[in-house]
């Protein structure tokens, strides 16, 4: 019973861990790069809306995912547009972007789903498949721990992918060197613009990626209330881990495991045993949240050049 316990956990913990892992890395590109997101939860949640919608329609999970990641990528050029363009002030305009996210695809969802605010479910054949379903014994320790659906693979793949570029290719050598200091940067001809937009917009497509994440592979479908705040959770894990691939892959996994301990908690036999309003359990993960912010945000030094807006002399 116990080991069965500890294996439903940590598999809820993966399970939840990658539509945080894929958000909180696009937080570390744009960052790195000098640019400030806080709209990855505006991102994620249109990223979400079009994977459903494009997974419904195509009858295909994957069309779906990269459907998502495309208007992550559209969503996020205007926050780019506007803050590398235009020099607007990056929280400003990130407030803009969670408005406009949300908002868009509530009213897609009622246009093209017949005023309804959640899609149709996707089918069980077009979901995200499970890529070791089979392989261990069925309903086993490492059966439920490690039959993931092959987003949560991806999400662990993307963040060694993202580590090696940052520190171990020149783009990203370029990207930290224009988040710490772009007029040295531009002094040695590195396009500082086109690295920024590069940047935000990639933000948007992992954020995108993150909302599909959710919507095609662990809900199958979109609702108003699906991403509801995981893109400030990712966020905040960006900030815990040090604006670093794997201090990020580690603060997500710490989060997605209070999401892993409210599912279990909310269990049928457990609520029997124990009882415990659902509203209270769902505070968990926004709790442990604000205490890691509380506890470890001063000792957290973002890119020096992160949020100021750069013009070229």
């Amino acid at each position: 019973m116990l080991l069965e316990s500890i294996a439903f956990i940590i598999a809820t913990t993966l399970m939840y861990s990658a539509p945080l892992i894929f958000t909180a890395l696009g937080g570390v590109v744009s960052e790195n790069a000098g640019v400030v997101n806080i709209g990855l939860e505006g991102m994620m949640t249109l990223g979400a809306f079009v994977g459903a919608a494009v997974g419904y329609f195509a009858n295909d999970a994957w069309i779906g995912f990269l459907a998502a990641g495309a208007a992550g990528g559209a969503l996020a050029f205007f926050h780019a547009l506007a803050c590398v363009t235009f020099l607007a002030d990056h929280i400003v305009s990130g407030i803009a972007i969670n408005f406009i996210g949300p908002g868009l695809s509530l009213f897609l969802s009622r246009y093209f789903f017949d005023g309804a605010t959640q899609t149709l479910s996707l089918s069980l054949d077009a979901k995200i498949p499970r890529p070791l379903n089979g392989v261990f014994e069925q309903n086993g320790f490492f059966d439920m721990v490690f039959n993931q659906y092959a987003t949560v693979y991806l999400a662990l793949f993307l963040v060694a992918f993202l580590w090696f570029i940052l520190y171990r290719t020149r783009l990203g050598l370029r990207i930290r060197a224009v988040g710490e200091h772009p007029k040295a940067a531009d002094t040695l001809g590195i396009n500082v613009l086109r690295i920024k937009y590069l940047a935000v917009i990639t933000s948007g497509v992992l954020a995108g990626f993150g909302g599909a994440a959710l919507s095609v592979a662990i809900v199958s479908r979109f609702s108003s209330t699906l991403v509801s705040g995981q893109g400030f959770i990712a966020l905040a894990a960006m900030i815990f881990g040090k604006w670093k691939p794997v201090g990020t892959l580690a603060a997500c996994l710490l989060f997605s495991s209070a999401q892993g301990l409210t599912v279990y908690l909310g269990r049928g036999d457990l609520q029997r045993m124990l009882p415990m309003p659902s509203q209270l359990l769902a505070t968990i993960p926004f709790l442990l949240t604000l205490a890691v912010l509380i506890g470890f945000v001063g000792k957290s030094r973002p890119p020096a050049a992160d949020g100021i807006p750069y013009e070229k002399e």
